[in-house]
């Protein structure tokens, strides 16, 4: 089988070796923030800034996915508080690295998700921990200011450096700067690896449950689905009406789900994680679509 061939399911590989070995990999929960960094940085050099140009369409999204985290959050949690995170937590994710390359495969324009997937991360940087303070689901930190303090420097530092050095790099070395974007495809691989831990992570809390809580296993799992759902039609319908359809639907509906469920598990009750953790699944059913749709449609045009 080629590596070409391998890196088509790598996911749901991955996805199994740490189901299955979650008693193993789960201990190495403590790597997955700095591999997520090293991820993003490794993205970001690949980036060229005099490209990026925010539109209204950008805007819109944005306003969207942080509206609508608020909004799920405060229509769910008199049903279910954790069912209340886990909503809001698949959408205020912010845009998968991995949305650009799928973007280019559904015909999309790319250089308008890249600048929707940075302004998406930054403002994600800013404004989340303002929300998981606010929602205290049960900090150490006595008030606001010392949880929102603490939460905002370890975010800041998982998001906004990568960014910062990414930056620093294509301005000042441009040697160093050229040799990380030759290794984007060490990108693939930490995204990889991280998979594995995020999953062994969640596999492990699961089995921890008691069979009290299917309700709320089973609920996170649809709350997801329908806001995959939501979001890829959201995206789409927008980025329709700024013509930009394919960027729209993956900007908004591709979600970086492994920043997503270290979030929950680290700021949130942890079986809110169960929600992203479904969505990994839902837009990859779509996205796989999406392709295969595309691919028929471009068959077709030869024949």
């Amino acid at each position: 089988m080629s590596l070409a061939k391998i890196k088509s399911y790598m996911m749901p590989i991955s996805m199994c070796i740490g189901a299955v070995g979650y008693n193993w990999f789960q201990h190495l929960s403590f790597c997955t923030p700095y591999l997520i960094a090293i991820m993003l940085f490794i993205s970001y050099s690949k980036i060229s800034w005099r490209e990026i140009q925010i539109t209204r369409m950008h805007l819109v999204l944005l306003a969207i996915q942080l509206v609508g985290s608020i909004g799920a959050y405060v229509l769910l949690n008199p049903l279910n508080p954790y069912i209340a995170q886990g909503a809001m937590i698949c959408m205020l994710a912010p845009t998968a690295t991995s949305a650009v390359v799928i973007t280019g495969m559904l015909g999309g324009n790319m250089a308008s998700l890249t600048s929707y997937s940075i302004l998406c991360n930054v403002v994600v940087a800013l404004v989340a921990p303002v929300f998981f303070s606010i929602i205290d689901v049960g900090s150490a930190h006595p008030t606001f200011i010392q949880s929102l303090i603490s939460i905002s420097q370890k975010v800041f530092l998982l998001l906004l450096l990568p960014l910062i050095l990414a930056v620093v790099l294509d301005e000042y070395f441009y040697k160093i700067h050229k040799k990380v974007q030759e290794a984007q495809s060490l990108s693939f691989y930490l995204w990889s690896v991280a998979l594995i831990i995020v999953t062994a992570t969640t596999v492990k809390f699961i089995m921890a449950q008691d069979a009290s809580n299917e309700f709320v296993l089973i609920g996170l799992a649809l709350i997801a689905l329908l806001i995959c759902i939501f979001q890829f039609v959201a995206g789409r319908y927008f980025g329709r009406k700024y013509g930009d359809t394919v960027a729209g639907g993956q900007g908004l509906g591709q979600k970086n789900t492994i920043l997503a469920i270290w979030m929950a598990q680290t700021y949130l009750n942890p079986i809110s994680s169960i929600a992203p953790g479904a969505y990994v699944l839902w837009q990859n059913i779509i996205n796989s679509y999406q392709v295969w749709r595309q691919m028929n449609r471009k068959q077709k045009k030869i024949a």
